[in-house]
């Protein structure tokens, strides 16, 4: 898959995932899905946790 694909389909998927986590949690009164508050956040500012930990960014494409 190109890169410049999954790029801009991972940052826009992590704020969909964070904000509908985030209401599901208002909804179902869980505070578990407040967790949702993680992937909306790195969302928004463009930090990847899952390339933090696994060494390679599917933004660039390269390891680190």
């Amino acid at each position: 898959m190109n890169v410049l694909k999954i790029a801009k389909f991972c940052r826009p998927f992590r704020i969909v995932l964070g904000v509908t986590l985030i209401g599901y949690g208002y909804y179902s009164g869980n505070s578990w899905f407040y967790l949702g508050a993680l992937p909306f956040v790195a969302g928004l500012i463009g930090l990847c946790p899952a390339c933090a930990i696994t060494g390679q960014c599917t933004i660039t494409g390269k390891a680190k």
